[in-house]
């Protein structure tokens, strides 16, 4: 009788399926092993890095996912309201705004924003478009304009014999020229870089800190005007509180003060747009006289981080860093993205994180936005250079400077307020209740001077 071979072959099938699943599971503990390794080392220090190391590219050989996502902040990136690409037709500058934004020029009349005044564009410019603006390249500016578009801290320091605060305050007050090209004591340059890891990590620990004096005072003086006093952030900030205070650091409103010219931050008041317009009023501060009105007028910066404050991803606990920041998983680790760029060219770990809705309906939402904050901008402008127009057709009938003062008050009101939502990079996405109510104002204080200047013009 033969043997029955048949029987061994479940038996074998039955080995083979769990030497298999054996190997799978080894496999799949080993794979947990290693990236739980990976996890409680993220980075190996292979250079060390330390207040003095301003170049990311030494930073870059310890944290390369890091810095690998940095080097794409020169690439050009374009939305609907910004971010116009390399601008190659023009020595490889930004887009020029004035060309397509001409009323600009008219609001700008007299000061240096009304001969160059480019589109923005990712940080590894920061430093390198400065440089180039006419308005540094023709108009005579102070150091203090280093303050946010350079990784300064070996400046400040060597200024100052290694007090940052006491050498920024050397620098602010300094002509550019002379603060740019300073040297340390081998003859190397202070300044070689744009805005970089040394700005916003310790180098020792890599936690997130602020690195800008005025910053760390103006934060101060908004936290005291809040009711918390004696208030610091690298010691008394939260984690999250802090991914935003690395970029509240630059993109904000700030003045030049006094003869030192010190960079500061006017929140005394608070960070609204008749806050601050009341601390300007107090301090007595104007940036120019408009050169077809007289008026003494404000100039706008960037105060992102003031509309923010007011919007309601900032109410829900949002930081900068979660939109234009996202992390993203490489591996085991856990990573922040550092192309910093607009959330709409990142819709999927920028935005459906936390909202669970379609990305092209959460783009249509955002655009809905700004389309209709681009549109009430635009009456915003067209109401204060018919306001322009009324007030130098009441200059050329020969009225006095009493005559004219309620027109120019009027000026100043509008024109500050115009121009602090034109100069925030969100166009009305931050806060779009708030930058419509500033705009309202503004069309209102406009259309108000323009009347004063008719009747001016009829007495006349």
């Amino acid at each position: 009788m033969l043997p029955n071979r048949t029987g061994w072959l479940p038996l074998l099938a039955a080995f083979v399926g769990v030497a298999g699943v054996t190997v799978l599971l080894v496999a799949l503990l080993t794979n947990i092993f290693e990236r739980k390794q990976e996890a409680r080392q993220p980075f190996v220090r292979l250079v060390e890095v330390s207040e003095q190391t301003a170049d990311p590219k030494v930073w870059g050989q310890n944290w390369p996912l890091e810095y690998d996502s940095y080097l794409k902040t020169s690439l050009a990136t374009t939305t609907r309201y910004g971010g116009r690409g390399l601008g190659a037709s023009d020595g490889g500058l930004a887009e020029q705004k004035l060309d397509k934004e001409p009323w600009l020029r008219r609001v700008f009349a007299g000061y240096a924003f009304a001969i160059d005044y480019r589109d923005r564009r990712g940080h590894s410019y920061a430093l390198f478009d400065q440089e180039q603006t006419r308005r540094v390249t023709e108009r005579k500016q102070p150091g203090a304009g280093l303050q946010c578009h350079a990784s300064n801290l070996p400046l400040y320091r060597f200024a100052r014999q290694g007090d940052v605060t006491k050498g920024f305050v050397l620098v602010s007050g300094m002509p550019y020229q002379e603060a740019r090209n300073m040297k340390d004591d081998k003859g190397q340059p202070l300044i070689q870089h744009s805005v970089a890891c040394l700005d916003c990590h310790d180098p020792k620990t890599m936690t997130l800190r602020v690195t800008r004096p005025a910053f760390i005072a103006g934060i101060k003086v908004l936290r005291a005007a809040q009711g918390i006093a004696d208030f610091e952030p690298n010691r008394d900030a939260t984690r999250q509180e802090m991914r935003s205070f690395v970029c509240g650091q630059c993109h904000v409103e700030y003045y030049f003060k006094g003869d030192a010219k010190t960079v500061t931050y006017p929140w005394a008041n608070g960070v609204r747009v008749e806050e601050i317009e009341a601390y300007y009023e107090k301090e007595g501060f104007t940036d120019w006289i408009h050169a077809e009105t007289g008026t003494k007028v404000l100039k706008a910066q960037h105060p992102e981080f003031e509309v923010w404050q007011q919007g309601i991803h900032s109410r829900a606990g949002v930081a900068c860093a979660d939109c234009h920041m996202p992390y993203e998983r490489v591996g085991a680790l856990k990573v922040s993205d550092h192309w910093v760029r607009s959330p709409l060219l990142n819709i999927n770990r920028a935005c459906q994180t936390c909202h669970a809705v379609a990305e092209k309906e959460l783009e249509a939402r955002v655009m809905t936005i700004q389309d209709r904050h681009h549109a009430l901008l635009q009456r915003a402008a067209k109401a204060t250079t018919d306001m322009l127009d009324a007030i130098v057709a009441a200059k050329a009938t020969g009225a006095f400077e009493g005559d004219l003062r309620p027109a120019q008050t009027l000026h100043r009101k509008a024109q500050w307020r115009l121009d602090f939502v034109a100069a925030e990079n969100s166009m009305g996405f931050h806060a779009p209740q708030e930058l419509a109510r500033i705009l309202g104002e503004a069309i209102d204080y406009a259309r108000q001077g323009q009347r004063e200047a008719e009747r001016v013009t009829r007495r006349k």
